[in-house]
């Protein structure tokens, strides 16, 4: 295994082609997801959200998967691209099938948020740029008149998300429509690095932020009186639609049932930890006492966003510093990421990754609830090194940096849950094992965010599945009044962030318990080839070895990094 940063060139194949032609025929069906992976060409405009336009994904899929048969590899990275792209897009095929893509309505990853979402991303520092925005936004009528004959289409079948999810994204519209939501922010604060928008691109804008606001404000309405009423009461999906979402976002099979009592494990064993450290910052004080000191110490307080930033770029930068030749490869480009306050107000942290050309750099985005002013670094520190290094951003970045070794599907494209939040989840604990969050109050907060994510396996398989809720909420059937219990009883955070939380997990089956799961499969896979290695195992060239796969599903991971592919 080699430590130099830059692969010499390898030559493309048959296969090269056919995953970089997969790469170009789904950005021009989605010019939403060219945006986000950094393709330029695509910038004025969005996707088609009708039936027509998944099932013309889906006939590429199905045309990519017949070339992929009849394909001969060349070599290893070849028979590692057939292996991860049957696995993914074998897998699109069997949720739209489904018709769980159809169907998609929820609180975070739908089209609702992701029509908005993908405007956080354009740049707006020029006129010109403003105008390209605008000519997006004029398109969002049409991609929402498209979506909602989708979710009718869906319905006709009986396929509609459950009612929890419908009132939700309701509301989601009337908060974006609002005085001081996303659309009348975005107007308001319309201007150019020279200063004031010249007064016929300011037009341009107004209509066309206008009319995207006013078919949000229409399709909240179209919701409440078309799915409202035909939306289930239950929230749980069953347990053989779970397995499928499982499996897509795992990019693993794993045994539900041994999971979900694992789950229950890991958060007894966190719980424990928790208190052992609440011992350390305050003899005799329960986790929640410990914490509340922590939330009054002025010593991890930040005062205001412009605060909360600049301490997020110190730290980020920091990370890559100290982290960049001694315990990773990390390459030049790679160097750079930037901390921004999202436009949006739903609380959480993200990363987006860079263009493909780093002209963009990946980003790690706070977006700060409304009314919230005061921060704790305690609870946060973890956070920066789960989005940034050695978390997503050294994960995502890297990838995408290696176009000498990879061919665009597997820099670009190749994004599996389990995988890349496993990834991050097993970052932030190797930090700890670093002693970055050798601070009592620092580790507090790494024990926090790990307890939350084990929570979330229980609950999600528990809920989803139909398993018996644990003797701490009353066993027998899960509710979600048992839900809120559970969640509120292993999580330090404010009823807000929890509440939205809960939506999501209700919401979108699979996701949520994949951060876990996949930090497990991480390390598995970790300690399987230093038991393989012995004393020749060196931990900075499985990272660098592992991380040069790129974001594929995680059974194809291990095969790959063992050397056990077909």
């Amino acid at each position: 295994m080699t430590s130099d940063p830059t692969p010499t060139a390898r030559p493309r194949t048959e296969v090269d082609e056919i995953a970089d032609g997969f790469v170009d025929a789904s950005v021009a069906l989605s010019p939403i997801e060219a945006t986000y992976l950094g393709i330029a060409g695509h910038d004025e405009e969005l996707d088609d959200f009708s039936p027509a336009g998944h099932a013309a994904h889906a006939e590429l899929r199905s045309r990519t998967l017949a070339a992929l048969d009849r394909a001969t590899p060349a070599d290893e990275i070849d028979r590692v691209t057939i292996a991860a792209m049957q696995e993914r897009l074998g897998l699109a095929q069997e949720v739209h099938d489904a018709g769980l893509d159809e169907m998609a309505l929820n609180v975070i990853a739908s089209p609702l948020q992701g029509i908005r979402g993908v405007f956080d991303l354009m740049p707006t520092s020029t006129a010109d740029q403003w105008a390209v925005l605008a000519r997006r936004m004029a398109q969002v009528p049409r991609a929402v008149e498209e979506w909602q004959g989708t979710l009718l289409h869906a319905a006709g079948r009986g396929d509609v998300a459950p009612r929890r999810q419908v009132e939700a994204c309701i509301q989601q519209c009337e908060d974006l429509t609002a005085q001081d939501g996303y659309f009348r922010t975005l107007v308001g604060g319309a201007s150019v690095d020279e200063g004031e928008l010249p007064e016929p691109v300011r037009r341009e804008v107004d209509r066309a932020v206008e009319a995207a606001a006013q078919s949000y404000r229409e399709l909240g309405t179209w919701l409440g009186e078309q799915l409202l009423d035909r939306a289930p009461e239950s929230d749980a999906v069953g347990r053989d639609r779970y397995a499928l979402l499982s499996r897509l976002f795992l990019g693993a099979r794993v045994d539900l049932e041994e999971t979900y009592h694992w789950g229950q494990e890991e958060l007894a064993r966190i719980t424990a930890e928790m208190a052992d450290v609440a011992e350390q910052l305050k003899p005799g004080a329960t986790v929640k006492e410990a914490i509340a000191a922590l939330d009054a110490d002025p010593a991890y307080q930040l005062h205001g966003t412009d605060e909360l930033k600049a301490w997020m770029q110190t730290k980020a930068d920091e990370a890559i510093a100290n982290l960049a030749g001694t315990h990773f490869d990390i390459p030049e480009p790679v160097r750079r990421i930037e901390c921004l306050i999202a436009p949006t107000q739903t609380g959480g942290i993200y990363y987006t990754g860079p263009s493909e050309d780093f002209t963009r750099p990946g980003r790690m985005w706070w977006s700060v609830p409304k009314g919230v002013t005061e921060f704790g670094t305690w609870r946060e520190l973890t956070t920066v090194y789960h989005e940034g290094v050695p978390g997503h951003h050294l994960q995502v970045a890297q990838t995408v940096f290696r176009s000498e070794l990879l061919n665009r599907w597997r820099r670009l494209m190749a994004w599996t849950s389990g995988h890349g939040e496993g990834w991050a989840l097993y970052a932030e604990r190797l930090m700890a094992t670093l002693g970055y969050l050798d601070d009592p109050g620092a580790r507090m907060g790494m024990l926090d965010g790990q307890s939350l994510r084990a929570a979330r396996v229980v609950l999600d398989m528990g809920v989803h599945c139909g398993f018996e809720a644990p003797a701490e909420v009353g066993g027998g059937s899960w509710d979600y009044d048992k839900a809120w219990a559970f969640l509120n009883a292993h999580s330090n955070m404010d009823e807000g962030f929890l509440r939205f939380e809960l939506d999501r997990y209700l919401g979108w089956p699979g996701q949520a318990p994949s951060y876990k799961i996949g930090e497990r499969l991480w390390m598995q896979l970790r300690d399987e080839v230093a038991r393989r290695e012995g004393e020749a195992f060196d931990v900075k060239a499985f990272h660098r070895r592992a991380l040069d796969v790129g974001g594929v599903g995680l059974d194809t991971l291990r095969e790959a990094v063992l050397g056990t592919l077909g």
